[in-house]
């Protein structure tokens, strides 16, 4: 299909917006949001030069996002780099599976997944947080242990990250990602500078942002991934 050469442009103009910003929003941006739900071949367009730069594009609502993918390096983050991020300075496979799960723990606490939003609550402390984990990591072993035969549990190890969450020391105000609390603080404040949530480190406190509760809304938590993640916790749906 030829396409004109006033669309080319268009899209160009767009997804370089989606590279700078990550984000197109109707509020801030009508004009090129406008043009982007209104015209298909323009859509289309900005999807081939996603695929070519191994992301997506996304409408959530008011807000266009541009998504890298799982494997996506340049746009996103390799595992080698998250572990650097967010891990102590030896960090091994164990820490940077156990940093997934905290964040994994903390969205199950945000999103029960039902009614017209998944948002349950408002706010969580970090004390609660960190309570949830250490429940969380002691289910999940004790059920290793219970269980026989192979289960949607072995996707993850608990007892290996349980061994690695205690390893961790416990210091109250700490920064060290050597312990309980620093490895969170780390945790947290990437997730705050992704414009994920918003950490109020003085308080304690955590919320999320209008971005994440799009995401989770209208990307992550379909019926189907909802109770995957809950079976893999182990959580029951109606808890």
């Amino acid at each position: 299909m030829a396409y004109e050469l006033e669309l080319i442009k268009q899209s160009q103009q767009i997804f370089y917006f989606l590279l700078q910003h990550h984000a197109l929003s109707e509020e801030k941006e009508p004009t090129l949001f406008k043009r982007y739900i209104e015209q298909e071949e323009l859509q289309q367009l900005l999807t081939y030069q996603a695929d070519a730069a191994n992301c997506t594009i996304e409408r959530y609502g008011s807000v266009i996002y541009l998504i890298p993918a799982l494997q996506n390096d340049f746009l996103g983050y390799s595992k080698k780099q998250l572990k650097t991020k967010l891990c102590k300075s030896n960090g091994t496979d164990k820490d940077y599976y156990l940093s997934q799960f905290v964040v994994i723990t903390l969205l199950v606490a945000f999103y029960d997944g039902q009614g017209s939003s998944s948002k349950s609550r408002n706010f969580i402390r970090v004390g609660e947080l960190l309570n949830l984990i250490a429940q969380r990591l002691a289910e999940g072993a004790r059920r290793e242990e219970e269980q026989e035969t192979s289960t949607v549990d072995d996707i993850l190890a608990f007892s290996d990250m349980q061994e690695a969450f205690e390893a961790l020391r416990s210091e109250e105000g700490s920064r060290a990602r050597t312990t309980k609390e620093g490895f969170l603080y780390t945790i947290l404040s990437f997730l705050d500078e992704q414009g994920l949530i918003l950490y109020v480190d003085k308080e304690e406190m955590i919320y999320t942002t209008e971005k994440l509760d799009r995401f989770m809304d209208y990307n992550l938590l379909n019926k189907n991934n909802f109770n995957r993640v809950l079976q893999v916790l182990g959580v029951q749906e109606d808890e």
